[in-house]
């Protein structure tokens, strides 16, 4: 029974005939296997071995497997192992304690080798496929980083021209209606597609593992920044946005992000909101020192269903009420909960809708 890609495993047992038995049965199957007597050389030999899989005994002299356990999960190299804990113990509460602390699974001795090499593989392709998916989620979102980067340049230099095209008609050659419709729909066609770029942009930087250093943020200055950037899409819809907050709690969080957050929020509410859009902004304490903020709406409200796809990809409820590409919620989500945080909405139908985020509190000191 062989084992084609030679996973390397790592026995951590105290007792040598235990070892010795497991050691020949897993290299007759096709494994490469590592042997630890005791918890501290176990840990040392993960740090340099960087083995596939680990089979961790619970009762060891010194370090038990439990502390075993914690330590390599809470080692950024280290923590993605599967760890399957070999004991005894029969208690529950033991079992529960290791899967609390990040183990894969449990064999209970005496060992029956059969399904050790059954658990031992199932867990290896698993950890096989996240590994797969993880590198694929990063090829999609450098691809997406470098689609977006190379269509953001020349959309640029097409609405710089046709922004030159509407302002330089000249009186002597007036330009038709026709003329002006066009060049209308080619800048409002490229805005549209910049708004795109930057929800891919966003969402390739908020996916990637790297966190961001996050500072007390100046809510009010962000959200007025915000206004600045919806100032044509209010007038065009005569929207309005009433403060019901005046000091704004200190929150922290990466800037950047919570502008993107507040513009996603904001033009939601204005395409969807009544007619005319009436919006109202406030921020509030919650009992768990998280601060929330949020944005009501005087729109028809959603029903339960449509609020539970709110935050799925791709989604649109109101296709027939305004266009989008569907990223915006799904992107907030994931803004959020990166930072600490969580999203979510209030509504009711005919009540209008309150879409909300929540920051943890600024950090004393920062």
């Amino acid at each position: 029974m062989g084992h084609s890609t030679r996973d390397t495993l790592l026995i951590v047992d105290d007792i040598p005939e235990n070892v010795k038995v497991l050691l020949n049965f897993l290299t007759n199957s096709g494994f490469k296997v590592l042997i630890a007597q005791d918890g501290e050389r176990a840990i040392k030999k993960v740090e340099y071995a960087k083995p596939d899989l680990i089979l961790l005994d619970v009762m060891m002299p010194g370090i038990d497997g439990f502390e075993v356990c914690r330590r390599l999960k809470s080692n950024e190299k280290t923590k993605n192992i599967p760890i399957i804990f070999m004991t005894a113990l029969s208690d529950t509460v033991d079992k529960v304690k290791g899967f609390e602390l990040g183990a894969a699974d449990y064999i209970t001795k005496p060992i029956q080798y059969e399904e050790v090499l059954a658990r031992v593989t199932a867990h290896l392709n698993v950890h096989k496929l996240q590994r797969q998916l993880q590198t694929r989620n990063m090829e999609l979102d450098a691809f997406a980083r470098t689609v977006a980067h190379d269509l953001k340049n020349p959309l640029n230099v097409v609405l710089g021209y046709t922004n030159m095209l509407l302002e330089d008609c000249q009186p002597e050659i007036p330009p038709t209606a026709e003329d002006i419709s066009t060049l209308q729909q080619i800048e409002t066609m490229g805005k549209k597609m910049v708004n795109i770029i930057q929800a891919l942009l966003l969402l390739a930087g908020v996916s990637k593992n790297e966190s961001v250093e996050t500072h007390s943020l100046d809510m009010f200055h962000i959200i007025k920044q915000v206004e600045q950037r919806l100032a044509p899409m209010l007038k065009n819809c005569r929207g309005e946005i009433v403060y019901s907050t005046q000091e704004w709690p200190q929150a922290e969080g990466y800037a950047p992000w919570i502008e993107e957050v507040w513009a996603n929020y904001l033009s939601n509410g204005l395409k969807y909101g009544g007619h005319p859009p009436q919006l109202e902004i406030g921020a509030d304490v919650q009992l768990d020192r998280s601060i929330r903020f949020w944005v009501r709406d005087n729109g028809p409200g959603l029903s339960a269903e449509q609020q539970t796809q709110l935050f799925t990809p791709f989604t649109r409820l109101h296709t027939d009420r305004a266009e989008g590409h569907g990223l915006g919620l799904s992107i907030v989500q994931q803004v959020i909960e990166k930072l600490g945080g969580k999203t979510g909405v209030e509504s009711k139908e005919q009540e209008g809708s309150l879409f909300f985020f929540t920051l943890p509190p600024c950090r004393k000191g920062a």
